[in-house]
């Protein structure tokens, strides 16, 4: 078997087509042989992601810290530490920072999350 663990303060974080802050924890293009991504992302107080859809992956957000607004097809309602939502493909999405603390998000996503398979709606 082999290993596969990262560390936090070696993974380089960037800007996702939706506009969030992302840490790729874990993602396939990195570790072969995983088949999922999981990822850090964080939006900032006062800031938003843009509403997206995933055409083929879903997603699991588990909220780490903050608090949010999210918006999941048609419907709103309010996210806190400790929630989970799950995203089906397709679906739009987006997610605002309703706190006075950066909204952090552990994002869970199969197949892989991929710049290709997100198309942003606004």
């Amino acid at each position: 078997m082999k290993i596969i663990k990262t560390e936090y303060d070696k993974i380089k974080p960037y800007i996702t087509k939706d506009g969030s802050i992302i840490r790729e924890l874990l993602h396939p293009n990195i570790y072969k042989g995983v088949k999922q991504s999981l990822a850090e992302a964080i939006v900032p107080v006062g800031s938003k992601t843009l509403l997206h859809k995933h055409y083929t992956s879903e997603e699991i957000y588990y909220i780490l810290e903050g608090r949010g607004l999210m918006t999941l097809d048609n419907e709103k309602f309010e996210v806190k530490k400790g929630d989970t939502i799950y995203i089906p493909p397709k679906t739009p999405h987006k997610i605002e920072n309703i706190g006075n603390v950066p909204l952090k998000i552990l994002c869970c996503s199969y197949p892989p999350y991929s710049h290709e398979d997100t198309e942003i709606l606004e």
